[in-house]
């Protein structure tokens, strides 16, 4: 199986940071991806984005032209990739921000007023955890014990109490989706 996913938005949104977080957790499954970064020169509310491949076989460019799984967190992002999204490809939408519905009949789409909840949470930062934990429950693109082991990696020593937020964040979005 092979996930080819898009995370997109604002600069500032973590959006990039989920895409780390999916990698690192395909890397402790000893799958073979892909982590691409992409952001404007403004970074902070300047467009960014990030390709992440996971797969079970050697993935040849890290380049995503057809993605299977969108995640987007602005209007503008949603307007970019929706038409490349693959036919029988999920979207998620963070409904709270993204401004209009997908046009496209022909894919799975998950709106999830991730900002509202993240900020309702007393976590406003982690919206993106929200919808990121949606795509690892309705894809399984990586295990839950991953998650946890990558996250471990990536959330510094100083950071450790972001840890358990962050994890929090992911079972808000898993659990919406209940």
């Amino acid at each position: 199986m092979e996930y080819q996913i898009v995370i997109a938005g604002f600069g500032g949104q973590g959006l990039l940071f989920s895409g780390k977080v999916l990698a690192y957790a395909a890397l402790m499954e000893q799958r073979e991806l892909s982590w691409l970064p992409s952001y404007g020169p403004e970074m902070r509310g300047g467009t960014a984005n990030c390709n992440v491949i996971i797969s079970d076989s050697p993935v040849g460019s890290p380049i995503v032209q057809n993605p299977n799984v969108l995640m987007v967190m602005n209007t503008p992002s949603l307007d970019k990739y929706e038409k490349s999204v693959a036919p029988g490809g999920k979207i998620f939408v963070d409904s709270s921000l993204v401004s209009r519905k997908v046009e496209r009949t022909d894919v799975e789409v998950t709106y999830i007023p991730a900002t509202k909840m993240a900020g309702d949470m007393g976590i406003p930062t982690l919206a993106n955890m929200i919808l990121l934990g949606a795509i690892v429950k309705a894809t399984g693109c990586v295990g839950d014990e991953a998650v946890l082991a990558g996250l471990k990696k990536i959330v510094s020593a100083k950071h450790a109490d972001l840890l358990d937020a962050n994890l929090a964040a992911m079972q808000a979005g898993k659990d919406y989706l209940a």
